[in-house]
């Protein structure tokens, strides 16, 4: 099975648990993302952020940051979340950008496009809209958006370097690419990298910080910078490695601080049309 249809499935299965208001362990996820969740995606969001938004939408939070507190957005500026999931981010984003701005959720899971609909509707967003694609092939025209936003999600896609294209093409000149990714320095075992339950939960897709830096600068964008916020210790290497067919004692201390959650920025130069032009 493809890593697209492994992600799928067991995203839609977390969907499908937070709809039917049953325990999705430590994260709101599955016990699929159960090895990862301790240190990655908890205490993301404030009291004060998580009393703006659906408790639906919290417990779907899969992410690995919080984009929406670290990205500048203004009044009336068009946003988009690649891969929203149950729309924590969105729903957050189109708050600040106000009744003239607009807010769109991409997702390719229809069980979270159903509860990020809900979601919405709860909280009474009405500029709010999620669409259904993958974030390889962006469902808006170019030169579209103001500021693009993700959460823990272009780590697991297989072709990087599309979506970062995709990104580039849909921004506007000046646009901001402002994203909460999981990034590695250093070489991660081939053990980790192949199993495909730890690429699901946010750990073996990542790219290192270098060579994000370069896909982006390739892409088209300037100004790229990597601010990590969480780097994670042999304690919480052990946590998302447990229980993965893996010899922890053997691998956590090569993995020690390799992983962080980064907050990913870059901007689209303004008078540019494609990749390469203004370089």
């Amino acid at each position: 099975m493809e890593i697209t249809e492994i992600v799928k499935e067991k995203y839609g299965e977390a969907a499908r648990r937070v709809a039917k208001g049953e325990s999705n362990g430590c994260c709101g996820a599955s016990s699929a993302f159960d090895s990862c969740c301790d240190p990655i995606t908890s205490n993301l969001y404030d009291a004060t952020q998580s009393g703006q938004i659906p408790e639906e939408a919290l417990k779907a939070s899969l992410g690995c940051g919080n984009p929406t507190a670290l990205a500048k957005l203004n009044p009336g500026e068009t946003v988009l979340d690649l891969g929203s999931g149950g729309g924590i981010d969105v729903l957050l984003s189109a708050r600040r950008v106000g009744p003239t701005g607009k807010a769109y959720g991409l997702d390719m899971t229809d069980d979270m496009l159903t509860l990020a609909r809900e979601n919405q509707r709860q909280a009474g967003a009405e500029n709010v809209e999620f669409l259904k694609g993958d974030i390889e092939h962006i469902p808006l025209p170019d030169n579209s958006v103001d500021v693009i936003i993700s959460n823990c999600v272009i780590n697991l896609s297989g072709d990087k370097d599309q979506v970062l294209r995709e990104a580039f093409r849909v921004l506007k000149p000046g646009g901001r690419f402002a994203v909460s990714d999981v990034v590695t320095r250093g070489n991660v075992p081939d053990e980790v990298r192949k199993s495909m339950l730890l690429w699901v939960g946010c750990i073996a897709g990542p790219l290192e910080d270098d060579e994000y830096r370069a896909k982006l600068t390739a892409a088209g964008f300037a100004a790229v910078h990597i601010e990590p916020t969480r780097i994670y210790d042999i304690e919480d290497a052990r946590t998302f490695l447990s229980g993965q067919g893996i010899d922890v004692d053997a691998i956590a201390p090569q993995v020690e601080n390799k992983f962080m959650s980064a907050f990913v920025r870059a901007t689209k130069p303004n008078g540019c049309c494609a990749p390469g032009c203004c370089s």
